[in-house]
């Protein structure tokens, strides 16, 4: 009698909402099937790694016509805890199994004709890993008896709590102001859980530049212990390997950003987010998940204590913790007892501010700078502090102009313009490029239009402001800290450093200075063109402004002792009365959330709303707008609109067209978030119908679904 055929269900990285049927040959492949084992499989006329998700012994399908699995990766399965959160993210972010889980594991170990090779890879890394000698550098390390009172109080809370409530779910928001020390509380917290032997915990950081300094802290306070780091800016190989040491318990620390929180980490016993506000938790590309919403599911399937760690925290984040769904822990002063820095604000519209041609020290050409900054930097710098001057725009100038006709240094491929880049930043010489779609072109000699030869540029970004500064301050040692300059081979960290050891007497850069650094001789912050991130179409844009300043406003005064000035931050602002500015001076982050929430409250927005999002793409507009009227419709003669779900028109992106895509969307709303979640899944049903993949069968529009947008 012939034994059953053993048929596993697989996904693959397609956008595909079904498994695939395979038959497993034991024989062949040499052992059982286990859900969660990552395999190579016959997909169409070539070959997918795909992973099992069920094991049967039988198939809707005739089994002769079932190919069969080709190859099993050099790996245990996936932990079970893993597999619910990426089926979780998969249902609630509306998007297929195999392209939420595949994309998490590293590409090494997607690629079935180097499995053979993988053994020896982790066998020379760990030979590595031996030879290097520990440095006896220790970076940042605060001992327990080194907190201040404040610091003990919250380390006391997250330490005694849990001997009432043993290994149950805790959401914690620790609110701090920058320099408070929130970093030594969560560290000296982590390294109590790490008494248990085996456990593992998992700290995430929302930029890449931010991972270098939080990981010497680490390895200073965990130097005995195995450290994963992962993000996107490591090498394919050492990402490979590092997920592999999460994923064997072999590392007991994992840092990393966004991509790390789907990272398998086996026996997970805490979680740590770190500037738990900023945008860049949430994925805009593939599956738009929010890795702080699944660190805080994650959390709760497993039972374990999560730590939202911020100066400002998100709207959402503050009220869960005023309205006592999260435990609320507050550092109201820095760690070292300075003051906050002071901040000043400069009315750009004030002639008084302005520098007159017939002023002392006025400089040559018109001052990107007005003239009470320029005094404050000139007197911060004779008390032989640095300056650290933030301006959200990188490159030369935003735009190039032709002075008699109407050119604009417009992309070919995008609605939007394209910068203009001095020589030595993307090549030997100055360029034009496009920093949605990569475009990049040489600079004209002459107008294309009307062939002017005198073009010029509006605007300022980081490499014109450094031209302007060196003019100003010849003697000052001058740096900038943008994307540009960190790809030369320094890279950021070795841009950081000489920040840090004093080599460098004014920095200018985009918002990657503004955040998690802990420099110890800044005296004076400024930001300029502030009021470009103010007015905006994005109902967000405020709030994300306010953390932005608050964030770039502590790395003044961090060294200072009891009572010391904390520095000061000036900002230049045409609307000084704004209410972003005004909570800024008070350093109120409670008084403009709570500001924020009754605005929020008002308009229906979230967090007293939720939304959905409907990107569609084509190659004109028409038709993008189009298809989404017609999803509208559709969605209208089904009865699903009303007062409980809101469906706005289709309008276009605020950046319509990019690399020759015009691109739509459409706004759905509820205060309902199950209601919402049913009709996303219906309009997901409804569109794979008509679709191959996510692409209309009809109209050729690729079409996306987004939970929870944070930028509309």
């Amino acid at each position: 009698m012939s034994s059953k055929p053993i048929v596993v269900q697989a996904v693959v990285d397609k956008p595909l909402s079904q498994g695939f049927d395979y038959l497993w040959d034991i024989e062949k492949l040499g052992c059982l099937p286990e859900v969660g084992q990552v395999v190579q499989l016959p997909f169409g006329r070539g070959s997918e790694v795909g992973l099992v998700i069920k094991v049967n012994t039988h198939s809707e399908y005739s089994i002769d016509k079932l190919k069969s699995v080709e190859k099993v990766a050099p790996l245990p399965p996936l932990d079970d805890a893993l597999l619910r959160l990426m089926n979780f993210t998969s249902q609630y972010y509306v998007h297929t199994l195999g392209e939420t889980i595949m994309p998490s594991i590293p590409k090494m170990w997607r690629k079935s004709e180097d499995w053979e090779k993988i053994p020896k890879k982790i066998e020379s890394a760990e030979k590595k890993k031996a030879k290097k000698i520990p440095s006896e550098e220790v970076e940042g390390y605060i001992t327990v008896d080194q907190l201040n009172p404040e610091q003990l109080d919250a380390l006391k809370t997250l330490v005694d709590e849990p001997k009432k409530t043993k290994n149950l779910f805790r959401s914690i928001l620790m609110q701090g102001q920058t320099g408070s020390g929130k970093t030594a509380v969560f560290l000296n917290w982590l390294a109590t859980i790490l008494k248990d032997e085996g456990a593992q915990v998992l700290l995430l950081v929302p930029e890449i530049n931010l991972t270098p300094q939080l990981e010497r802290r680490v390895r200073a306070y965990f130097p005995n212990e195995a450290l994963a780091v992962l993000h996107s800016g490591v090498s394919e190989k050492q990402r490979g390997i590092a997920w592999h040491e999460a994923f064997t318990g072999k590392a007991r620390i994992v840092l990393g950003t966004r991509l790390a929180a789907l990272a398998s980490i086996p026996n997970l016993r805490a979680i740590v987010v770190d500037e738990e506000h900023d945008p860049s938790y949430k994925q805009q590309e593939g599956t738009r998940y929010s890795a702080r919403d699944l660190a805080i599911w994650r959390a709760h399937d497993q039972k374990i204590p999560i730590l939202l760690s911020s100066a400002t925290p998100s709207l959402e984040t503050w009220m869960a913790a005023k309205a006592g769904r999260y435990e609320y822990i507050r550092l109201d002063q820095r760690a070292q007892g300075a003051l906050m820095p002071k901040v000043h604000l400069i009315n750009s519209r004030d002639p008084q501010n302005q520098f007159s041609p017939g002023d002392e020290n006025s400089p040559q050409t018109r001052s990107l700078i007005t003239k009470t900054l320029a005094n404050a930097i000139t007197k911060n710098l004779e008390s032989c502090k640095q300056s650290l001057i933030l301006i959200n725009r990188r490159g030369y100038a935003p735009v190039l102009s032709c002075s008699a006709c109407t050119w604009l240094s417009e992309c070919t491929q995008c609605s939007t313009h394209m910068v203009m880049h001095k020589a030595g930043a993307l090549g030997k010489k100055s360029v034009l490029s496009c920093h949605h779609c990569g475009l990049v072109k040489p600079i004209p000699s002459f107008c294309p239009d009307c062939g002017n030869a005198d073009l010029k540029t509006l605007g300022q970004g980081t490499q014109r402001l450094e031209d302007a500064i060196e003019e100003m301050w010849p003697k000052a040692r001058v740096l900038r800290v943008d994307t540009d300059s960190s790809r030369k081979s320094k890279g950021a960290e070795a841009l950081f450093q000489e920040i840090h050891e004093g080599k460098v007497d004014i920095v200018v850069g985009t918002q990657m200075i503004a955040k998690g650094h802990d420099y110890q001789n800044i005296g004076l912050v400024a930001v300029l063109d502030a009021d470009s991130r103010l007015y905006s179409p994005d109902f967000r844009a405020a709030e994300r402004l306010f953390a932005q300043l608050v964030q770039v406003a502590g790395r003044a005064g961090r060294s200072g002792k009891n009572g010391q000035e904390g520095g000061d931050i000036y900002i230049e602002t045409q609307y000084p009365e704004a209410a972003v500015y005004q909570y800024l001076l008070r350093h109120d982050v409670d008084g403009f959330l709570s500001h924020t929430a009754r605005e929020r409250e008002e308009a229906h927005l979230p967090p007293y709303s939720y939304q959905g999002l409907i990107h569609a793409e084509g190659k004109t507009l028409d038709k993008a707008i189009q298809f989404l009227s017609s999803l509208k419709g559709r969605l209208k003669n089904k009865g699903l609109l009303g007062k409980e779900l809101r469906i706005y028109d289709p309008v276009p992106k605020a950046v319509m067209r990019v690399a020759g895509a015009e691109r739509a969307q459409i706004v759905i709303e509820s205060e309902s978030r199950k209601l919402l979640q049913e009709v996303l899944e219906i309009i997901d049903q409804d569109l794979r119908n008509e679709s191959q993949g996510r692409i209309s069968k009809t109209s050729r529009i690729r079409w996306l679904i987004e939970r929870d947008p944070i930028a509309i």
